[in-house]
């Protein structure tokens, strides 16, 4: 399962050959409170909730995924030996503090565009070895996934498409070798590239780096034309221009920055009982 995967990687890198502390503690029973530092969205309890049943540790949550939380809100206790809590302090910390910060950027970007009929996308721009844990963040700020990985929909990038001599025979090969649920999406620069995509048979359409103004043109030609082909706009879109492409009539906006441009919440531990 990833998850335990993950945990497990970033115990390991932590504790290395074993804390130095545990050849003096007296391991004593202690009893921590994680708290919040920050206004935000929580994300990350599954990911520490693992952690706890992986290395025996009694943690009690009060705030879940998807929670808004408040500076000064406990988020959890964690019960155990002192050792082995502070043995897993940063590494639950950690956790908690990326996730939540993803949740809480992707949460603003959602409030933005609310009032619109269109879905928020992540990318795939994701740290090495975290892409699932930091797109389940992104569901917990309320936004929406696009692919995990290239083997759930066949996306043709610029890159790809230098490559590529004719778009429609390409399409029509492909529909013959990929799963038979998977689609089929097309990047284009520039207006003509749409029309070209839609008309190649494209189940999807990418607007990359287009204004506002040429994906209302792409938007009314497809609804002329090609009412099942899902219209996509990525490139540049930032918190300040979000709105004016929400409201192009477009299908879903994609953004990278929701997750490489988040900024951790912080959270902080805190022993509160020995015994």
């Amino acid at each position: 399962m990833r998850i335990k995967e993950i945990v497990r990687e970033a115990i390991l890198e932590d504790i290395g050959r074993g804390d130095l502390f545990t050849l003096v503690s007296d391991r004593r029973q202690v009893e921590a409170k994680v708290i919040a530092k920050e206004d935000g969205i929580l994300a990350g309890k599954i990911y520490v909730k693992e952690l706890g049943l992986m290395e025996h540790l009694e943690i009690e949550f009060l705030k879940y995924d998807a929670n808004p939380i408040k500076k000064g809100d406990i988020i959890c206790y964690v019960r155990g030996s002192v050792d082995r809590v502070l043995m897993y302090e940063r590494v639950i910390l950690n956790m908690m503090q990326h996730c939540s910060g993803i949740a809480t950027n992707t949460a603003e970007f959602v409030k933005l565009v609310k009032g619109y009929d269109i879905k928020l996308l992540d990318t795939r721009k994701t740290r090495p070895g975290l892409r699932v844990m930091e797109k389940y963040a992104v569901r917990c700020g309320g936004g929406t996934n696009h692919r995990l990985g290239l083997d759930d929909c066949l996306m043709l990038k610029d890159t790809h498409l230098a490559a590529i001599d004719d778009l429609a025979l390409f399409v029509k090969q492909a529909r013959k070798r990929i799963p038979y649920t998977s689609k089929i999406e097309v990047e284009c620069e520039s207006v003509e590239a749409t029309y070209i995509a839609m008309q190649a048979g494209a189940d999807l359409v990418m607007c990359d780096n287009m204004s506002p103004k040429q994906i209302k043109e792409v938007v009314k030609y497809r609804n002329e034309h090609y009412k099942h082909v899902l219209l996509e706009a990525s490139g540049n879109i930032t918190k300040e221009n979000i709105t004016e492409y929400a409201g192009t009539g477009i299908d879903a906006i994609s953004s990278g920055s929701l997750i490489h441009k988040a900024i951790w919440l912080d959270f902080s531990m805190r022993i509160e009982e020995t015994h």
